[in-house]
């Protein structure tokens, strides 16, 4: 690997210079490579010998822009079969965030520092702190499918990574907690929206409340996975916001939830008011095909809880000057995280303790890690002063025999 200078002149006369670097990549293949300043073909000349002494080396001209990777990386994740709403949020990603501001960059040219000025230039343009991450998340992505291709040889955004899990625990951001009445609906706020809910949206509402059930699990649910008799309903199948039938989340979102009276006698009277679906679907629309997301939400949940008077004050407001109301909760995975903590409590309430373990099984979650991370907040707090004081008497008792 050699450095040189290289010197000429214009048509024009202009006498002109540049430092090339002349070596063999990883192949075998001719290399040259032109720099303004003797400096940086120095420390180009020393990192590329070092990478092709290692068999890593990729020499700009042979790899391909962030764009050109994003398209191959779209293909990756159609060949592996992805969700579509994955798929989707893919290409929103590198379509709305990604190209616009890095689509013509090389990935030999992206570092560590590069990632970083992307995320501030991310940040600049308006994007929130959450949807920066997502995307630097889908461009180490990118990166990586390109890694597996041969097109780049670091994964810069998998590097700075890991650099910050080596941080001090002290210096990670603690991730919030899920709070009672502000994500989690009181148990008071429970009770107005059933007094409330009326019409067709009632049997849903009431369902997903004592189920824990997955907006997609609900619009999925056939009546045959429901059995009257035995009080229970099985969960064995979802759909998209597409309309698209398919298996739950993961292997546990397959499982059995037992029904409180209250859903068997309402589902027992909606069975004989729901519409015909050549589905079998519990909750369907009025042509009995599966029920928009949307639906569900602006025709179901959100009136319901406006006329419980589970709302919040907008910064709208309406012709007297006074705040628009407009509904507290704006998602089902409200309810679901309020039957989480129904489960998780259920001994305070007067009723059978739940483990950890059950409460994991109802909640269709892949692990009871998943559960403790999610609601550790929300498990009953140890008193350890009268565990120990417990213990030691035990132990003394046992002596003492």
């Amino acid at each position: 690997m050699s450095v040189r200078k290289r010197e000429w002149t214009t048509p024009k006369g202009e006498q002109k210079s540049s430092w090339v670097v002349d070596y063999f990549d990883t192949g075998g293949k001719r290399r040259l490579k032109t720099f303004t300043r003797k400096k940086e073909a120095d420390q180009f000349a020393a990192t590329a010998s070092a990478e092709v002494l290692s068999g890593v080396h990729i020499a700009d001209s042979a790899t391909i822009t962030i764009a050109e990777a994003g398209k191959l990386w779209l293909k990756s994740g159609d060949a592996a079969g992805l969700e579509r709403t994955t798929i989707d949020q893919r290409r929103q990603h590198l379509l709305l965030h990604i190209v616009p501001l890095a689509g013509t960059v090389k990935l030999t040219k992206v570092t560590a520092p590069w990632v970083r000025a992307f995320q501030d230039d991310l940040r600049e343009r308006g994007r929130s702190a959450a949807m920066v991450k997502r995307v630097t998340v889908s461009l180490g992505s990118i990166l990586a499918d390109a890694q597996g291709r041969g097109l780049v040889v670091r994964n810069a955004v998998h590097e700075l990574s890991r650099a910050r899990s080596g941080t001090k625990p002290s210096e990670k951001r603690a991730k919030g907690k899920l709070r009672i009445g502000e994500d989690i609906p009181t148990n008071a706020e429970i009770r107005a929206i059933l007094d409330a809910a009326t019409g067709r949206y009632r049997p849903l509402l009431i369902t997903m409340i004592f189920t824990g059930l997955r907006a997609s699990e609900a619009r999925g649910l056939c009546w045959e996975a429901v059995d009257l008799k035995r009080g229970v309903l099985h969960v064995r199948q979802r759909a998209d916001r597409y309309g698209t039938v398919g298996m739950p989340k993961s292997e546990a979102g397959q499982r059995t939830i037992p029904l409180p009276p209250m859903v068997v006698n309402t589902l027992k009277e909606w069975k004989l008011a729901c519409p015909k679906s050549r589905m079998g679907l519990v909750f369907p629309n009025q042509a009995g095909n599966i029920e928009f997301h949307n639906n569900m939400l602006h025709r179901g949940l959100w009136p319901t809880q406006v006329a419980a008077g589970v709302v919040r004050a907008t910064s709208e407001r309406d012709e007297e000057g006074k705040p628009v109301m407009a509904p507290k909760y704006t998602g089902f995975h409200a309810l679901r995280h309020w039957y989480a903590s129904w489960c998780i409590n259920r001994k305070s309430d007067g009723g059978l303790e739940l483990t950890a373990k059950a409460v994991q099984s109802r909640m269709g979650h892949s692990s009871v890690q998943v559960t403790f991370d999610t609601y550790a907040s929300l498990f009953p707090a140890i008193d350890e002063a009268a565990e120990m004081a417990a213990a030691e008497n035990a132990l003394f008792a046992i002596s003492a025999t």
